[in-house]
């Protein structure tokens, strides 16, 4: 144990002598957890609106009214006819085009319905599908308040479905509950893959690798030597963000802080495992770079960080499903935000567990070490 304590000198003085990790380890991970957050935000908050209005009368001018105060759309243009519409999604001055209809208001008197148009820009499909649904409901409480409706006897006999809408877990529906705790295992598998990566690569490219195989040093001290520094600072740089999520963006973990922490430690193992497979098989710190970089983007993407893994085809779910990413993902919005105890994240347990002996121990088998 002696030789293992005097490696671990070493790694963690070579480690904070370096001032290039320092910042790659401490300082980069906090500014993601900050920004990120911040800039990721989903909510649709401006729809640019164009309105042709044919009729002019004084339902349609209630409406546009309606709508202009809903808060959801920005300053409205308005077009005389369809083509200068579209004109405005064109220059890209508009989101949505509604369009009322000549009579607009004298057929909504007389037969208690009337048809609108909508015409989105669905380049950008989230903002599209949002606002038209920001526009229906608006349009729908415009109809549900309209005089000929309220006064009407059927609408007094036949009362509409009343529907109660309530968000668990994220009441307001911010997108910063679903970004922050996966900016929080961002920050664990950069130090786990990248750092590990390119710390023991660069034992390769400064020599001193060759040195070290030919002392009694074991493998598995030599290798617990390089991973336990990363794993303690990794462990640290997680308590960080989550003080950071907590007071920064009020995002307190809901359920067992312990169970937490006993999935990022696997976690952070199964990603040292990763980190040193890359080094067995790189040359340089180019190289490593490059590979971790490549598996890293997969990983992220693939992980249900942006998007739902639910919505992925099948072959995406099953190659998602073979990420240590995508479980850990689950884990910390599981347990943060719904308070969900181990029988909840059981299997996730059991992947990590199973990503953590397979890492390791293909890169323990692939290291090659003379001595």
């Amino acid at each position: 144990m002696n030789i293992l304590g005097f490696i671990l000198q070493k790694e963690f003085r070579q480690i904070f002598r370096d001032k290039s990790i320092l910042a790659m380890m401490f300082v980069m991970p906090m500014v993601q957890l900050v920004i990120l957050p911040l800039a990721m935000d989903f909510d649709v908050k401006a729809v640019s609106l164009a309105v042709i209005d044919h009729d002019h009368s004084s339902y349609s001018h209630q409406l546009i009214n309606k709508i202009g105060s809903s808060g959801y759309f920005k300053p409205i243009h308005f077009a005389s006819s369809y083509r200068k519409g579209l004109q405005y999604i064109q220059r890209e001055e508009a989101d949505i085009v509604i369009e009322i209809p000549p009579r607009f208001e004298r057929t909504l008197i007389r037969d208690g319905t009337e048809k609108l148009g909508i015409s989105a820009d669905a380049i950008n499909g989230t903002k599209a599908g949002i606002g038209s649904a920001y526009l229906t409901k608006v349009i729908a409480d415009f109809n549900a308040d309209l005089d000929i409706n309220v006064q009407s006897e059927e609408a007094l006999l036949n009362k509409p479905i009343e529907i109660a809408e309530r968000s668990w877990y994220n009441p307001l529906a911010l997108y910063k509950f679903n970004v922050v705790p996966a900016v929080l295992v961002l920050l664990l598998t950069l130090i786990g893959g990248f750092m590990t990566a390119l710390n023991i690569v660069k034992e390769k490219e400064i020599g001193t690798i060759e040195q070290i195989n030919v002392t009694p040093i074991k493998k598995w001290q030599f290798i617990l030597g390089k991973l336990i520094p990363f794993w303690i600072i990794g462990m640290f740089i997680f308590t960080v963000g989550l003080m950071v999520s907590s007071f920064m963006y009020g995002i307190y973990p809901q359920g067992s802080l312990l169970l937490l922490y006993a999935f990022a430690s696997i976690y952070l193992i199964a990603l040292l495992g990763f980190g040193l497979l890359i080094s067995t098989y790189s040359d340089n710190q180019v190289q490593a770079m490059f590979v971790a970089f490549f598996f890293m983007m997969i990983f992220m993407l693939m992980s249900g960080f942006f998007t739902s893994t639910d919505s992925m085809p099948n072959w995406a779910r099953t190659l998602s499903n073979l990420t240590p990413v995508t479980h850990f993902v689950k884990v910390v919005r599981m347990v943060i935000l719904k308070s969900s105890n181990f029988e909840d994240v059981k299997m996730e347990f059991i992947y990590l567990i199973g990503f953590a002996v397979l890492l390791n121990g293909w890169a323990m088998w692939n290291y090659k070490k003379t001595n």
